[in-house]
């Protein structure tokens, strides 16, 4: 049985099992969401699909629900709220990729597919699962980002709004009420490890993603401390704009007075 759910101001949407894909991977009560219509018919609940996606005025999925778990049963994609995960180590990813061009699914930011394009960018910014090295992840927003061409990418959204949306963040997660800057410091030192592991290693994706973690950890660190990152960033910039010196064995040395 397929069940056309509505979650209120959010998204209306299909899936064979509510309590899964609703409850657990969404974080939605009972009460939360309504169930508009059910069938075992799937070319009918996927046609209803986007018909009510049009009606309330919700984002329309660009491939019917029913074309996407046709192609899904190639690579076996898990998606949560948070991460698409892929069956493959990182080091074997890209290839296995390639063989699933034209494979898309089901995500709460929409329907995701993989394309030439897409590779890229999943290989730049795809990383090991810390429970199964044998499987590797993206995150939606990220990607949905990405790809979305009425919502500015990551790589140019203004970078104070970056910072915004970090705060935000952290602050849903209770870090700022039960965190302290002391452990943001010791989580800083940690990425910074990392960072250093990634460029001995020469790998790109790895120091991308230690870089970002690092300007995350900064940016609650400052908020813990009373300041925002921003403040301190243009703190830092009103006293290297003046200064003058040159490089030395790949090292500015600023000129001492």
């Amino acid at each position: 049985m397929y069940y056309l759910y509505h979650i209120p101001g959010k998204k209306i949407g299909v899936t064979s099992n509510l309590n899964n894909r609703v409850t657990l991977i969404q974080g939605y009560k009972a009460d939360e969401y309504e169930v508009l219509d059910s069938s075992d018919d799937i070319d009918y609940i996927s046609d209803k699909e986007i018909e009510l996606q049009k009606s309330y005025g919700y984002k329309v999925d660009r491939q019917k629900y029913n074309q996407l778990i046709k192609k899904s049963n190639r690579m076996k994609i898990n998606a949560t709220e948070q991460t698409s995960t892929f069956p493959f180590p990182v080091n074997k990813l890209k290839g296995n990729l390639m063989d699933n061009i034209g494979t898309q699914w089901e995500t709460d930011h929409g329907s995701f597919e993989i394309t030439t394009k897409s590779i890229d960018w999943i290989m730049a910014n795809v990383k090991s699962s810390m429970y199964n090295d044998q499987r590797s992840y993206v995150y939606n927003k990220a990607f949905f980002c990405a790809f979305d061409e009425t919502t500015e990418t990551n790589e140019t959204a203004p970078v104070i709004e970056q910072f915004q949306l970090i705060r935000e963040w952290a602050d849903n997660r209770g870090l700022y009420s039960k965190g302290d800057a002391k452990t943001q410091y010791i989580k800083l030192q940690e990425e910074a490890g990392e960072l250093a592991q990634a460029i001995l290693k020469d790998d790109q994706p790895e120091v991308i993603d230690a870089i970002g973690d690092m300007v995350v950890v900064l940016t609650n660190l400052a908020q813990l401390r009373g300041v925002s990152i921003e403040h301190c960033i243009e703190s830092a910039y009103n006293v290297i704009n003046k200064r003058k010196g040159s490089m030395v064995n790949g090292t500015f040395v600023k000129e001492t007075l």
